[in-house]
């Protein structure tokens, strides 16, 4: 059985930071369900992190960072995904962008594209900031099991596959977040989340398929 800390205690999230530096996987709350964790550069955590979900390598995985200033260093900001960012994050929307010429991660399996996130929620940012760079933010569950919304469920699942489990409580979001790629000339919605198309719309000042 995995590990459990309060996320709460003093030491949590450089506990958490610590362990993803050394290539371990480490779960967390945030302002939707649970994540699984692993730092963008470290490819043989990736592949591992992959495994564990019974993911193909060949689907991406979203990444959190730790403020939207940050953007800029992974991805190309486009106008729309400028204004996504303004008005949802942090927040429940992955927004994927072209991803900067530099920019190298195994998560993003081998896609001209990253798809990013602000979480609003202080323990994924905490530990993306404490990393310098940007956190895989995939849901703690096996590929195709129901996300998981509390550290019980997260050990349950998962068990002596991941170091570490931060307990936040419950996760109050309760859906995963919405994605949506902006590298086209229209936005496009790839899964239904939590920001709902409407309010996408609003935003954009236009109907979004």
């Amino acid at each position: 059985m995995a590990n459990i800390m309060p996320a709460s205690h003093p030491a949590a999230i450089e506990q958490a930071a610590f362990l993803i530096q050394q290539g371990q996987l480490v779960c967390f709350p945030t302002d939707t369900v649970y994540g699984i964790g692993a730092a963008a550069s470290n490819e043989e955590a990736i592949r591992r992190l992959y495994a564990v979900k019974g993911r193909t390598p060949d689907k991406p995985l979203p990444l959190l960072i730790a403020h939207p200033n940050e953007v800029g260093h992974y991805a190309e900001v486009s106008p729309i995904a400028k204004s996504l960012i303004t008005h949802f994050w942090p927040g429940a929307l992955t927004i994927v962008m072209r991803k900067v010429e530099g920019f190298r991660s195994a998560a993003l399996a081998r896609k001209p594209t990253v798809g990013l996130r602000v979480p609003d929620h202080d323990v994924p940012r905490e530990i993306a900031q404490m990393l310098g760079e940007p956190l895989t933010g995939t849901s703690a569950n096996r590929s195709g099991s129901r996300p998981p919304l509390s550290a019980s469920e997260v050990a349950f699942s998962l068990g002596d596959m991941v170091s570490l489990v931060l307990d936040g409580g419950r996760a109050e979001g309760g859906v995963e977040s919405t994605v949506v790629d902006v590298t086209g000339a229209a936005l496009v919605i790839v899964r239904e989340g939590v920001v709902g198309r409407e309010e996408l719309a609003k935003v954009l000042g236009r109907a979004v398929r």
